[in-house]
């Protein structure tokens, strides 16, 4: 359908073609962002306890125990938690920014590229972190084998799994 007041664009009052749903572009983009908005506020809150866990660590009576390697992961980490927490929220602030301007759609697009690099931070802080925390208890070995296994594990659950079902459906 096209709108007669602009020429070459669909009239986003009408359902999108092949939408099963049978909602407008506009519904879609709200309900887009709602559900993004949703998934933001449950990794949100993982993040936030990573990231106060890990600015309280250096106040700890064994942080000076910490030895140069393990300080490096640990600025990584908190560094990696800093950029998941603003990836994360700036969804939130850009939708802010340009509300009620008729760019839902592109708000939905861009949120969306970065609460998906706000994961891939989220991972590597986690990662890091577990990394830090192994490595100062069970020694260099097990740290890295553990952590390993929990990359892997990340990477197939957060993003190789859902990547590949994308590629399964049209």
């Amino acid at each position: 359908m096209r709108s007669a007041e602009f020429p070459g664009q669909r009239d986003e009052s009408e359902p999108a073609p092949s939408d099963p749903r049978r909602e407008t572009e506009a519904q879609r983009d709200d309900r887009n962002f709602g559900e993004l908005v949703q998934e933001l506020r449950v990794v949100s809150l993982g993040v936030q306890v990573l990231f106060g866990f890990l600015l309280s660590l250096p106040f700890t009576v064994r942080f000076d125990k910490l030895g140069n390697g393990q300080r490096d992961l640990y600025i990584t980490s908190l560094v990696l938690s800093v950029v998941a927490t603003a990836l994360l929220l700036g969804p939130v602030a850009y939708h802010r920014l340009v509300f009620r301007r008729g760019l839902k759609e592109h708000v939905v697009r861009f949120t969306n590229s970065m609460a998906i690099l706000g994961l891939a931070a989220v991972g590597g802080a986690i990662s890091t972190a577990v990394l830090l925390v192994t490595s100062y208890v069970a020694g260099a070995l097990p740290a890295a084998l553990i952590t390993a296994l929990l990359v892997c594990m990340l990477a197939a659950l957060w993003f190789a799994v859902p990547l590949a079902r994308r590629r399964e459906r049209p």
